[in-house]
């Protein structure tokens, strides 16, 4: 019955060789690089762009622009998944790793907050970002992280869906207790695993 249903001719979208256990479940390849916002971009001059680390530490970090672009830097080159079902393979970035940016600072709770302009927020245990599993990104393929992409500097946090690498990033505020973002406070799932096609509250 089921052969008469689906058409013989269907079988979905066929996978270049190279994703061949690199494409999670429910996901295909995208050549292209698609730009999804909740709301207008952000475009902040580099003079007043700041980062800081706040929150339930024993003591605030900040760094100026040039101060950010002065830390030890990565290359960095992942695949990343975006909820919306495409998954870009061998992205490659610079930036600052999160282990960086928390080093020296004596932190008091398990999560952090993701600040970005335009008001939007994203939550990850602190375990997600810290152990080289996330950046500080503003270089994409070579040039200047463009505002679209989440410019000047976005989170990576490339083994989780791609709304927590929350785009125009000024900021992580450590939590002691989880705290739901943007997304996750709409239905979005708290944690975001692609592997586990973890999309949505529930899944």
């Amino acid at each position: 019955m089921a052969d008469k249903i689906v058409s013989r001719g269907f079988h979905g979208r066929r996978q270049p060789a190279e994703a061949a256990g690199r494409v999670p479940p429910g996901q295909y390849v995208e050549r292209d690089f698609p730009v999804l916002s909740a709301g207008p971009t952000p475009h902040t001059p580099l003079e007043r762009w700041d980062f800081s680390v706040d929150g339930a530490v024993a003591a605030p970090r900040r760094w100026t622009w040039s101060e950010f672009r002065a830390l030890p830097r990565e290359l960095i080159t992942r695949d990343i998944h975006c909820v919306t079902k495409w998954t870009k393979l061998d992205t490659h970035w610079q930036g600052v790793a999160v282990d960086t940016l928390l080093a020296g600072v004596e932190l008091r709770g398990g999560y952090v907050l993701a600040l970005c302009d335009g008001g939007y927020t994203t939550n990850l245990p602190l375990e997600d970002v810290t152990g080289g599993k996330a950046w500080v990104v503003d270089t994409y393929e070579g040039q200047p992280l463009p505002p679209e992409h989440g410019g000047p500097a976005r989170l990576l946090v490339p083994h989780l869906y791609f709304w927590k690498s929350a785009k125009w990033i000024r900021g992580l505020r450590v939590l002691d207790e989880d705290e739901p973002g943007f997304w996750e406070s709409l239905g979005y799932h708290n944690h975001g695993d692609p592997w586990k096609e973890q999309r949505y509250s529930g899944d």
